[in-house]
């Protein structure tokens, strides 16, 4: 038993930011990695940014130095800064958690960027 929930989601301009948040509950004794995914209409779900217990971050090239994922002290938690949000960055964006075996996805929440 595992659940995700998200927020933070929402409509925004260009230029604009946002911040996500993503809390884990259930069965998470053993989380690795927390990480952010986004699906855009017509696209592949891509894999946005990840974070793992040991502090290995990894971002998809077209967000490098706009966003930034962080966890928190408690290790169930996980967030994204986005800043100058542009409209190519609307999708839904899904919380992703790695345990030792298992992954599990969160509901996901929607960002739209107005131009």
């Amino acid at each position: 038993q595992v659940q995700l929930v998200e927020s933070g989601g929402g409509l925004v301009q260009a230029g604009g930011s946002l911040r996500l948040s993503c809390a884990a509950s259930g069965y998470i004794f053993n989380i690795n990695t927390m990480g952010w995914y986004r699906q855009a209409p017509g696209k592949q779900r891509e894999l946005v940014a990840t974070f793992t217990n040991s502090g290995s971050i990894n971002y998809a090239d077209s967000v490098k130095g706009r966003f930034t994922i962080s966890r928190g002290n408690a290790k169930n938690t996980v967030y994204l800064q986005m800043n100058i949000l542009k409209p190519e960055d609307t999708a839904v964006y899904l919380c992703r958690v790695w345990l030792d075996g298992a992954a599990y996805w969160g509901q996901g929440t929607q960002v739209t960027v107005s131009s």
